[in-house]
């Protein structure tokens, strides 16, 4: 009879005790929004001198999320979408050239989603650097790439500024000419962007 108890308690606890040591998943999320002074620029070269095109300004209120879950890879969604008429190469014909090449009429915006981090490091220091993945679109073919980013993290503030070399002919485009045939940029550009993040809210 005790027997019998015995494993009567044990078969109502079980369950119960399996339920409490079973791992748990926390999950966390925050949303940050976009700061204005976020930008980006391309450099490159041409047969005879380099260019620097920028757009200097980000007169949005886009919103990225960061999503961390125990043992999943960090989440950064978000996309920032920026106006090809805004480049300013400081130079109005390269400017025409590079807008022209990047197929304004057809595809006005220049898309660099983000999504994700390997992690945010807790100290303030501007050498942080970290690694994310980021899927960059241009005259609508998307590219994914890994950036180095340099972090700086300061409580609800967080710089990120990465650099990414590409082709233009990885998205399908012939480099700009400037002057005819007698200038003519070459196939590789860096693109290198500087988002500036402001902590909005957990979620």
């Amino acid at each position: 009879m005790m027997t019998k108890i015995l494993l009567l308690v044990i078969s109502l606890v079980m369950p119960n005790l399996q339920l409490v040591m079973a791992p748990m998943s926390y999950k966390t999320a925050t949303k940050w929004v976009i700061r204005e002074n976020s930008s980006l620029r391309v450099k490159g070269s041409t047969n005879v001198n380099q260019f620097s095109c920028a757009i200097s300004s980000y007169p949005k209120t886009d919103t990225v999320t960061i999503s961390t879950e125990r043992g999943s890879p960090m989440v950064l969604s978000g996309r920032v979408r920026l106006d090809v008429k805004n480049f300013d190469c400081n130079n109005m014909m390269m400017t025409r050239e590079l807008r022209k090449t990047l197929k304004e009429d057809k595809f006005p915006y220049l898309h660099v989603a983000f999504l994700s981090l390997k992690e945010i490091p807790l100290t303030n220091q501007t050498d942080n650097i970290v690694k994310g993945i980021v899927e960059i679109e241009i005259a609508g073919v998307k590219k994914k790439f890994e950036i180095s980013y340099q972090l700086k993290n300061n409580k609800d503030q967080i710089t990120l500024l990465g650099c990414q070399t590409i082709n233009f002919s990885d998205f399908n485009l012939t480099p700009p000419k400037k002057m005819g045939k007698l200038i003519q940029a070459k196939d590789k550009l860096s693109v290198i962007f500087e988002l500036h993040l402001q902590l909005v809210k957990p979620l």
